[in-house]
C-alpha cells in the first residue's frame, strides 16, 4: 500500500511551522553582527597574553560561542555591552576595560564600531600611539584612555568626532601640541589632558559651547592664556605649565558659570585683576606660585563675591594686605603667605576669623607667613584658641608677636636688619 497523500492544507500547515521554527531559531540565536566580532577578536589579539590575568574579563573572551548571546555568561563575562538593533542584530555599543593591568597596543585595531557609545580603556598599560582609527567610532559619547602610557602626539582625527561629550586622555606620556582642531568637538562637556608632557600653545576653545570641565595641568604648556574660553565653563585647571603674561580680564568676563580657576605654578605677572573677584559663580581661586605683583581691588570691594577659597601665595605681591577681602561674605579660606606685602594686619582680618557678624562666613584658615608685616596683632586674634582657626604670622617683622601664641609658633620672625632693608618705615 502507498502512503497517504497529504492534502494541500496539511502540506500548508507543516510548511509554515517548518518556517516558524527556523525563524524562531534565528531570533533565540541573536547572533552578533560579524563585523564586531572582528573588532572584538582584534581587541583580544592585540594584548600582550601575559597581561592577560585568570579572572579578568578578557580572559574568558571565548569566539566558540557567540559574544552577544552569551554576554553575562562564563564565556564572556564582561568587558562589553550589546544592543539590538533595527534589523535586530546585535552591536557592540560599549567597551569598557576592568582594571587588570592589560598590556599591549590599539594601532591594529580597525575600530569598525559604528555604535560604539563608549570606549573606557582607563588604568591599564596599554602603549604605543593612539590610532587615528578611533575616527571611525562616529557615534561615541564617551572616551576615556586615561592612566595608561599612550605616547606621540594627539591624533587630530579625533576632531570628527562630533557627538564625543566626555574625553579623557590624562595620565599618559602624550607630547606635541593639543590640535587646535578641537574646536570641532561641539557636542564635548568634559576635557581631561593633564599629567602629560604637551607642549606649545594652548588654543582657543570658544566655539565649544557645551565644555564645563577643563583639565590641562602638569605639562608643559607655553605662552599667554588663551584670549577666549567657551562661556558654559564651570572649572579651567591649568595649573603646573609654563604659562606667562598677564591675565587679560577680557579672558573671563563672560564665564557666568565659572566656579573654579587654577592657573598656580606657573610664570604669569602682573596684576590679578579685580574682575575675578566679582564673577558672579566663582568659588575657588587660586594662583599660588606664579610672578604676581599686585592685587586690583573691584569696584564692588568683593561684597557681592560668592568666593570661598584664595590662594595667592608664592608670588612678588608688594603693598598692603588688600582689605577688601575681608568684606567677601562667603570666604573662610585665604592665603597670602610666601609675598612682599608690608604694613599692619587689617583689623577686618581678624575680625572675621573671630566675630565675622551674621550671616558672614567665618575665616577658617589666615595665612599670612613670610612677608614683610609688623606693628602689633589684632587684639581679637589674641583670644583665639588653639585648634579653632588656622592662622599662620611666622616669618614676618611682627616682633612682638607672642611665641606662646599657636600663631607665632612654627618659625622665627625676620631680622630687624632685613626687615628694616625692605620697608624702611618699620621701627
Amino acid at each position: 500500500m502507498g502512503f497517504p497523500k497529504l492534502s494541500l492544507s496539511s502540506s500548508s500547515m507543516v510548511l509554515l511551522l517548518v518556517i516558524m521554527v527556523m525563524v524562531l531559531s534565528f531570533r533565540a540565536e541573536s547572533k552578533t553582527y560579524w563585523g564586531d566580532i572582528k573588532v572584538l577578536k582584534e581587541l583580544k589579539n592585540g594584548l600582550d597574553s601575559n597581561s592577560v590575568s585568570p579572572g579578568s574579563c578578557i580572559s574568558s573572551w571565548d569566539f566558540n560561542v557567540d559574544p552577544c548571546d552569551n554576554l553575562f555568561s562564563n564565556r564572556f563575562t564582561c568587558g562589553f555591552r550589546c544592543d539590538l538593533n533595527v534589523s535586530e542584530t546585535s552591536r557592540v555599543t560599549e567597551l569598557s576595560r576592568d582594571q587588570a593591568g592589560y598590556n599591549g597596543s590599539l594601532s591594529s585595531i580597525s575600530w569598525n564600531l559604528p555604535y560604539l557609545d563608549t570606549l573606557d580603556l582607563s588604568n591599564n598599560f596599554f602603549s604605543g600611539p593612539i590610532p587615528y582609527s578611533l575616527a571611525n567610532l562616529t557615534r561615541l559619547r564617551r572616551l576615556g584612555l586615561s592612566m595608561n602610557s599612550f605616547s606621540g602626539e594627539i591624533p587630530t582625527s579625533i576632531s570628527s568626532l562630533t557627538e564625543l561629550e566626555e574625553l579623557y586622555l590624562d595620565n599618559n606620556k602624550l607630547e606635541g601640541a593639543i590640535p587646535a582642531s578641537f574646536n570641532n568637538l561641539v557636542s564635548l562637556k568634559r576635557l581631561e589632558l593633564q599629567s602629560n608632557k604637551l607642549t606649545g600653545e594652548f588654543p582657543e576653545l570658544g566655539s565649544l559651547n557645551n565644555l564645563s570641565f577643563l583639565d590641562a595641568s602638569n605639562n608643559a604648556i607655553s605662552g599667554k592664556i588663551p584670549w577666549v574660553f567657551p562661556s558654559s565653563l564651570v572649572q579651567i585647571s591649568m595649573r603646573n605649565n609654563s604659562l606667562e603674561g598677564t591675565i587679560i580680564p577680557e579672558s573671563f568676563r563672560t564665564l557666568g558659570y565659572l566656579q573654579v580657576i587654577d592657573t598656580s605654578h606657573n610664570r604669569l605677572s602682573g596684576s590679578v585683576p579685580s574682575l575675578l573677584f566679582d564673577l558672579p559663580s566663582l568659588q575657588q581661586l587660586t594662583l599660588s606660585f606664579n610672578q604676581f605683583s599686585s592685587v586690583q581691588a573691584p569696584a564692588s570691594l568683593g561684597t557681592q563675591s560668592e568666593l570661598i577659597a584664595i590662594d595667592l601665595s608664592n608670588n612678588e605681591l608688594r603693598g598692603f594686605l588688600p582689605s577688601f577681602m575681608a568684606l567677601m561674605p562667603r570666604l573662610s579660606a585665604l592665603s597670602l603667605e610666601n609675598n612682599k606685602f608690608t604694613g599692619m594686619i587689617p583689623t577686618q582680618y581678624a575680625l572675621k576669623a573671630v566675630i565675622p557678624g551674621p550671616g558672614i562666613s567665618p575665616l577658617t584658615r589666615l595665612l599670612l607667613g613670610g612677608n614683610y608685616l609688623f606693628g602689633p596683632i589684632p587684639d581679637p586674634l589674641m583670644g583665639l584658641q588653639p585648634g579653632s582657626v588656622n592662622v599662620r604670622l611666622v616669618d614676618n617683622c611682627l616682633h612682638r608677636c607672642p611665641v606662646n601664641f599657636f600663631f607665632c609658633q612654627g618659625g622665627q620672625q625676620k631680622s630687624l636688619a632685613e626687615c628694616r632693608s625692605f620697608a624702611p618705615v618699620i621701627p
